[in-house]
């Protein structure tokens, strides 16, 4: 880490990241060229505000997020903030709400040249505005430690420009704005509304440092000068002075406090980019690696709200989906490449949602079905909020889902799903492989225990296996498309993402109840229903097996033989992991073989997988768990963010937004290291004659593991055993025996296809090659 940090102190920021990545070049490697690792701006954002995902530079600090946005004499910085809710049930209406935004106009600048840098390294946008002889500098960053945003601006001649806070109005929200001292304030509120599950307020208040504003709001800046705009943004789940406590911040704003809340920011920052990196050769990807890696370090932060669908980057209240907490797979994504790229603490704040709809969960299970467990709907927000209930009336419902029937499933949309409680427990798996962490293990036990009663009462024993009736592969609802006509197609049999996620939950809980120490009396159960799960249906296409994704279905589309697609995936690899070249060879080469006819399916580049609606963060990574050509990869996830991706450097998808942060870095991580079968693999699937290096990627069983490949040789594998659990290694030198070195001393001498070994907690391990 020191030479991390002396590295930031030698190199222009925006040039190194590679080095503050902890990235270590061997011989050799490919020279670092000037703006790989930054988003770089020449126009006008076009897509501010956005009901869905804006394409201007984003800054954020996992609960705080900002987009600039706006024409550089009329610049608009706009503040979502994670927890700031209109907590109202049915869609539209509820959701994730926009605070407001700060209005910097600089008449001057009018028909100005645009040009601004997304510098991911320092957390940062820097921008700057030219016309004729005059340059308006820019910066602006969202603090990593405080609910603080700082706005810094200089010009190289004498401009005015005049600035304002508002609050974003409409949705039943009442505002509220002042003054205190010179320090402007606006508060937005959600309150005494019916239906309202809970209060929302927010203040945000502005001070200005380094000159005294005029009237109106009114600066001049003049060369040689600078002068700052620090934003303070509070909400009532924050402090509950909220209000004051915004007001109160800012107007104590200093220049020693602003240079004191940079230096912890920018050491926030190194330690997130020290936790993990990885080195393939390739710009491009290594690109959006890293802006994918920043974009979610700016999205997500232990001890603050889960963020929805858009994160924190909402620049309207009209967000798509209400920016809600989708179940079936759009909540549990953002958090995929986070386990292995050892940024954990990121993840913290995945579970507590889940945890308080629990009595909401159990109500329904009982209400609706008349079993135990947990049913959950599609879709939820915080503090035990469910953001997806029908329209209140016959009208509403008729004119939005042709039809008057309001009253599906007590009002709430499960669209014909049982899986929405379960999908979640993938996540939990992962970090709890990930980690061994006791305390962890403890919190999330009582919501799997309740996903497991809630199974075992639902599932039925026939023939000697269990089996999944009215558990629906795809949503099933009435909508204007089907005219309101739907329940024809309910009927799914043995969907394979019901079978694949209910047999991930119960080999969960044989694994955590052992390791918990806790209801014995229940794992014979839980085992006999893993033994005795259903086989994923195959049937013979053109001579080869291929996935069928429904057993038996009343749809016209799953009836057929589709091969393996996203929602497949999601029960058997990702995140459902109870598939594998290690797991079962054989039917890992059905689901190969499906994979590539996947090109069949193509009229265009950037279209395998069909990922451009939604998938791209399960599908690349699941292909390279189950071994396909790496290169082949590669090539497809390029064409695929060349097709739909913006200036920001965020791959967009029709059907979601911060889910799609996961797919570049999960899927390289996959190439260089794997772990889910419980054997850990070393670059398991990577094209030997290509250089590539990875530091402190997290392997489960709590190993922190780093390696490298130089002209088709893998150096020395170091790891680090945080948990001290057993350790299963696959030889990534097949046929050669190999050292072992503890704490730095030779130790066992080791041989075989795969090595086992104990480890203790804290232990340096080293794996050299004879």
């Amino acid at each position: 880490m020191n030479a991390i940090l002396r590295t930031i102190t030698t190199f222009r920021i925006c040039l190194s990241i590679v080095m503050l990545l902890g990235l270590r070049q061997a011989a050799g490697a490919q020279e670092i060229y000037a703006g790989r690792y930054k988003a770089v701006f020449t126009s006008v954002p076009r897509k501010v505000p956005t009901s869905k995902t804006p394409d201007g530079p984003l800054a954020g600090n996992g609960d705080i997020g900002l987009t600039l946005g706006g024409n550089p004499d009329k610049l608009r910085f706009y503040l979502g903030k994670n927890d700031f809710w209109r907590a109202y049930p049915v869609y539209p209406g509820g959701g994730i709400a926009l605070p407001g935004w700060l209005e910097i106009d600089i008449p001057a600048l009018a028909g100005a040249g645009y040009y601004a840098e997304q510098i991911q390294d320092k957390a940062e946008i820097a921008a700057r505005f030219t016309k004729g002889n005059l340059a308006v500098s820019v910066k602006t960053w969202v603090s990593a430690t405080t609910n603080t945003v700082v706005v810094e601006l200089g010009a190289n001649e004498a401009c005015s420009m005049q600035f304002a806070l508002k609050a974003a109005e409409g949705n039943t929200s009442v505002n509220a704005e002042g003054n205190d001292a010179g320090t402007h304030w606006v508060t937005r509120s959600f309150e005494n509304t019916p239906l309202l599950a809970w209060p929302s307020h927010v203040a945000m208040a502005v001070k200005v440092i380094g000159t005294k504003p005029e009237s109106g709001g009114s600066v001049t800046l003049t060369p040689n000068s600078k002068v700052t705009l620090a934003v303070t943004i509070y909400s009532n789940h924050d402090a509950k002075n909220w209000k004051q406590k915004a007001i109160t911040e800012a107007k104590t704003m200093t220049p020693a406090t602003i240079t004191r809340l940079q230096k912890d920011h920018q050491g926030w920052w190194a330690k997130y980019w020290g936790r993990s990196s990885v080195q393939i050769g390739d710009p491009f990807l290594e690109k959006y690696y890293y802006a994918s890696q920043y974009l979610f370090g700016a999205t997500s932060r232990a001890g603050k709200f889960a963020p929805g669908i858009w994160g924190p980057f909402i620049t309207k209240d009209s967000a798509a989906w209400g920016g809600d907490y989708h179940l079936n797979y759009n909540y549990q994504a953002p958090y995929w490449a986070a386990y292995s790229s050892n940024h954990i603490d990121e993840t913290d704040n995945f579970d507590k949602p889940l945890l308080d709809y629990m009595e909401s969960g159990k109500r329904h299970a009982k209400e609706l079905l008349g079993i135990n467990g947990i049913y959950y709907p599609v879709g939820i927000g915080p503090m035990g909020l469910v953001t997806t209930r029908w329209p209140l009336t016959a009208d509403e419902m008729e004119k939005r889902y042709a039809s008057r029937e309001n009253t599906i499933d007590g009002g709430l949309k499960f669209l014909g799903q049982k899986i929405n409680a379960v999908f979640s427990v993938g996540n939990m798996l992962m970090r709890f492989y990930s980690t061994y962490d006791a305390a962890y293990a403890r919190r999330v036990y009582p919501y799997m225990r309740e996903c497991a009663n809630f199974w075992e009462d639902y599932l039925k024993f026939e023939n000697g296996r269990y089996v999944i009736y009215m558990d629906h592969y795809n949503e099933v609802m009435p909508n204007l498309k089907n005219k309101g006509q739907w329940r024809q197609l309910l009927g799914d049999f043995n969907s394979t993402l019901s079978v694949g996620l209910v047999k991930m939950l119960f080999k969960g809980m044989i694994d955590v109840s052992g390791f918990l120490n806790a209801d014995q009396d229940r794992r014979e159960k839980w085992e006999h229903i893993v033994k005795h799960m259903s086989q994923f249906t195959v049937r013979e296409v053109d001579g080869k097996l291929s996935l069928k994704g429904v057993e038996t279905s009343p749809s016209p589309i799953h009836s057929g033989v589709e091969g393996l697609a996203r929602v497949s995936i999601h029960g058997l690899v990702l995140p459902g992991g109870v598939c594998g070249p290690v797991t079962d060879s054989a039917f890992n080469q059905v689901l190969l073989s499906d994979v590539g006819r996947w090109k069949d399916k193509m009229k265009g580049p950037g279209e395998w997988a069909n990922t451009l609606g939604n998938g791209i963060e399960t599908c690349f990574p699941a292909v390279v768990r189950v071994g396909y050509d790496s290169d082949e990869v590669m090539k497809q996830l390029t064409d695929r963010i060349n097709r739909q991706s913006l200036p920001n450097l965020w791959i967009t998808a029709e059907g979601g937004g911060i889910e799609t942060l996961a797919a570049v870095p999960l899927t390289i991580n996959e190439m260089m290291m794997q772990s889910y079968e419980g054997v850990i693999r070393i670059f398991p699937n990577w094209n030997r004659r290509k250089n590539a290096r990875f530091d402190h990627l997290r392997a489960y069983g709590a190993f922190l593991v780093s390696s490298g490949l130089q002209e088709g040789k893998i150096g020395s594998v170091k790891m680090l055993s945080e948990a001290g659990r057993p350790c299963r290694i696959e030889n990534p030198w097949p046929g050669h025996s190999v050292q072992l070195l503890r704490n730095g001393k030779k130790a066992e001498h080791l041989s075989g296809k795969v090595f086992s070994f104990e480890t203790s907690r804290g232990e340096r391990l080293e794996l050299i090659s004879h």
